[in-house]
């Protein structure tokens, strides 16, 4: 089995790293080569920072988009996004202007708020519980779990497989198919967030 981190220039590459071989009985890569998310069986796409950002370091790798295109949506490989990662599974990111997203999922990716609750800090920060809205076997035995976030915008128009509460729910993650999105950093959510890697490991969609 070939598990792929893709390294473009965004992301908590080694802390996702620890995790996943922390768990894995198989080497875990982290990749800016497109030709190793062609062969690759698990594909992790991690994010941090802002939308376009995230878009112009993965449009800098040559290739990159087409081998995911291939890999993910064509040959239905189970890809995990991570954080920013997950946004960019939508179809539009309105971080700075207007920019597209991968259109894999509906939605976009908006403020966490229009209007920032009396009290509540922006970005979100820290702890906070999952709930989750249809069962699916990434999130097994995780509804009401502690997960890490960091984050000031989510996905807005397009219906979550788990929700979270910050001044009012929002999605926390997003599924279909082959494919799975976690706003949260499992990679930084202990016993949860290695739970969480399991079940991705285990999942034959």
């Amino acid at each position: 089995m070939r598990i792929v981190i893709i390294d473009h220039g965004s992301g908590n590459l080694h802390s996702a790293e620890r995790a996943f071989a922390h768990v894995a009985d198989h080497p875990v890569e982290i990749t800016s080569r497109p030709e190793a998310v062609a062969a690759a069986d698990y594909i992790v796409l991690p994010g941090v920072g802002a939308f376009a950002d995230c878009l112009a370091g993965l449009a800098a790798l040559d290739g990159m988009r087409d081998a995911l295109e291939e890999r993910v949506i064509r040959q239905g490989r189970p890809f995990l996004g991570i954080c920013v990662g997950m946004q960019l599974m939508c179809a539009r990111g309105l971080e700075d202007g207007t920019h597209k997203g991968f259109g894999w999922l509906d939605g976009d990716i908006a403020p966490l708020f229009d209007d920032i609750p009396n009290g509540l800090k922006v970005p979100h920060m820290g702890w906070n519980d999952i709930e989750t809205c249809a069962p699916h076997p990434v999130l097994d035995g995780l509804d009401r779990a502690h997960f890490y976030f960091v984050h000031g915008y989510a996905a807005r128009n397009v219906a979550p497989v788990a929700r979270a509460d910050y001044g009012g729910a929002f999605a926390a993650a997003l599924g279909r198919d082959n494919l799975f999105g976690t706003q949260f950093h499992p990679e930084k959510s202990q016993a949860a967030g290695q739970r969480l890697i399991e079940n991705f490991l285990g999942w034959r969609p």
